[in-house]
């Protein structure tokens, strides 16, 4: 991909996601990402962070989403589009089996697997991955028009 064809400027970040809801995310059932505080709209590096969250493991959501999926740690998986960012009105229904209440719930459009995980280091919060990061997402992805 020529980086002509890239906006310029602050246009993605990176969100780390603990397993088994970074699979599920990249299965496209889980349309969902819960977070404390909102977040801006926009592209996302979806990032597998080093730590398993065990006990999702025996949700039989989770379970039957990430059936015979490996659990890669430590890497960006995939991208993402942030499309809104909401919370449920109190008392109301969730707007997914996925969401959690009293979280801010990021809704994620055109998810893409990676082929292959690039290992990298994320953080809490959003975080701006370096220029080789993205290069190497977007290496994978030739048809990728943010």
């Amino acid at each position: 991909m020529s980086v002509a064809l890239l906006p310029e400027g602050d246009w993605i970040r990176g969100i780390s996601i603990k397993q088994p809801w970074a699979a599920a995310i990249l299965t496209g059932a889980k349309s969902i990402e819960n977070r404390p505080r909102p977040w801006r709209t926009g592209w996302v590096l979806l990032h597998a962070s080093q730590q398993i969250d065990r006990p999702a493991l025996r949700l039989p959501l989770v379970a039957r989403t990430i059936r015979d999926r490996q659990l890669v740690t430590g890497a960006v998986v995939g991208i993402a589009r942030i499309t809104d960012c909401h919370q449920d009105p109190e008392g109301s229904p969730l707007c997914s089996p996925w969401a959690h209440p009293e979280a801010w719930h990021l809704e994620l459009a055109d998810v893409q697997q990676l082929p292959l995980p690039v290992p990298a280091r994320g953080q809490l919060g959003p975080w701006k991955p370096t220029e080789d990061l993205v290069d190497q997402v977007l290496q994978q992805l030739p048809d990728f028009r943010p």
